[in-house]
């Protein structure tokens, strides 16, 4: 699931954009605020209700493809492209170039190896420039607790962005290049339209094409930008859920290409001088649309075995969700025997409410079972700190997190709530698209004086001083 729900704005709507933002930039002053978005929508079958964030404190928005997938353990699995009558079976990808292997990775040392109950922990909370920002405040409320793991989702509407585009990496980048023991995760799709619910059909030519190597370049333009930051060793989150029906980039209309299609980044990724990346194969929780077990690509081209796992589907115990075929016992079976780590990129609260049973039961799991890293997804309905709807989660969150790592301090009196920008008073928000919306720093307001040559303030003086 992932946290940035992307509006689906049109061509013509951002062209539209851009001569409005051309006329307040010639015409007067404007200004940028901050925009309370609306979660990606969350699904327990291909149709799901979309979960809306609470006024108070604004939520970051949900990064691309964010969101639990579903949890139906009696799903059909969709077919396979060789049962499909008149489809050719799956390529076997003539001429992909062999696997190189994993590189000698330095060892990053692990929360559990300097104390054996604390792993390595970290929530998303935006994914832009907000989101490595309100890291900093989220430990304060965390009484100085160290926040060792940043985590945020490329946009997988067209492939530019899928390749990193320029200037959405770079604060992360920063951020990780601080401390040499913090982990950089970077959700990565593995098709366009990632969350245009595109027809099996699709997915599965568009499988195909890749397994055959056509997407190659984007994935090497975006280990050379990894490179070039400085983050060689950033986590991969390649093709997350993959076993769910959410995502084009799911894996259940053609396992054999998807499978083929993975190990063909990984390779295309490993041949980049200066690499050091790991990439960590993360599907949902349960059997979902198709065992992920079927969608495994191979223990050479895996570092990491993750697990997206939230508090659903409604009325399910803890002990069901560790329980339950490919659950969460599962996973940590599954990974022990291919003996790789496990990680959670992305857990929290769902259709169960304000749970704290559920919050102390998976925070003492983590604890048990020591993933290399976990992230919350910390927005409505998933979080705590940016989600004023699960006050008792939240006290269970920071009573058992407040101190942990070498940044430790005392708790503070009153915790600090994600900051925003006030709005400046009479204005209209313009709807221009969350990429514009992303380079601009925000919203842009429209003053409805803008016409006025002394810029509403009745002195003659023009511009800083009416509102900004």
């Amino acid at each position: 699931m992932t946290p940035y729900s992307r509006r689906r704005a049109k061509h013509a709507a951002f062209v539209a954009g851009g001569i409005i933002m051309a006329s307040v930039v010639t015409s007067g002053p404007g200004y940028t605020v901050d925009r309370g978005r609306e979660s990606a929508a969350r699904h327990l079958s291909p149709m799901g209700p979309v979960a809306r964030a609470p006024a108070q404190p604004s939520p970051p928005a949900a990064p691309p493809g964010a969101g639990p997938g579903p949890a139906v353990s009696g799903a059909p699995a969709a077919p396979e492209a060789s049962g499909t009558p008149g489809t050719p079976a799956d390529p076997a990808a003539p001429g992909s170039p062999a696997v190189p292997p994993a590189p000698q990775v330095p060892k990053v040392p692990t929360d559990s190896e300097a104390s054996p109950a604390w792993p390595a922990f970290g929530a998303y909370l935006d994914y832009g420039p907000r989101g490595v920002s309100r890291m900093a405040e989220l430990s304060r409320w965390l009484g100085g607790a160290e926040l060792r793991v940043g985590h945020t989702y490329l946009p997988g509407d067209r492939w530019s962005n899928i390749a990193g585009a320029p200037r959405f990496l770079e604060s992360w980048a920063e951020w990780r290049r601080q401390r040499d023991d913090r982990l950089f995760v970077l959700n990565v799709p593995m098709l366009e339209r990632n969350e245009d619910g595109v027809e099996d059909a699709v997915v599965r030519a568009e499988l195909r094409r890749g397994a055959a190597g056509e997407f190659d370049e984007h994935y090497r333009t975006l280990a050379r930008r990894l490179v070039g930051l400085g983050v060689p060793d950033t986590v991969i989150v390649l093709g997350w859920e993959m076993n769910g029906v959410t995502y084009t980039h799911r894996c259940g209309p053609a396992p054999k290409a998807w499978k083929t299609y993975w190990r063909r980044i990984v390779t295309v990724m490993r041949e980049v001088p200066g690499q050091k990346f790991r990439f960590d194969f993360t599907p949902s929780r349960g059997r979902d649309a198709i065992p992920w077990t079927r969608c495994y690509p191979g223990d050479d081209v895996v570092d990491i075995i993750g697990m997206d796992s939230y508090d659903q589907p409604e009325g399910i115990s803890f002990d069901e969700q560790v329980s339950e075929p490919y659950g969460l016992q599962f996973h940590a079976d599954f990974a022990a025997k291919h003996e790789k780590p496990i990680s959670f990129p992305e857990w929290g609260l769902f259709r169960n409410g304000d749970n704290p049973t559920y919050m102390r039961r998976m925070l003492a799991w983590m604890d048990e079972k020591k993933p290399l890293y976990n992230t919350l997804t910390d927005y409505c309905p998933h979080g705590v700190w940016q989600c004023a709807s699960n006050p008792e989660s939240a006290a269970v969150y920071r009573a058992l997190l407040t101190g942990r790592g070498e940044g430790s301090g005392p708790r503070p009196a009153e915790p600090p709530r994600p900051s925003r920008p006030s709005q400046p008073a009479k204005c209209a928000p313009l709807e221009l698209g969350d990429w514009v919306e992303y380079w601009l720093g925000g919203k842009l307001c429209l003053r409805f004086d803008w016409w006025r040559e002394d810029g509403g303030t009745g002195d003659g003086a023009r511009g800083d001083k009416a509102g900004r």
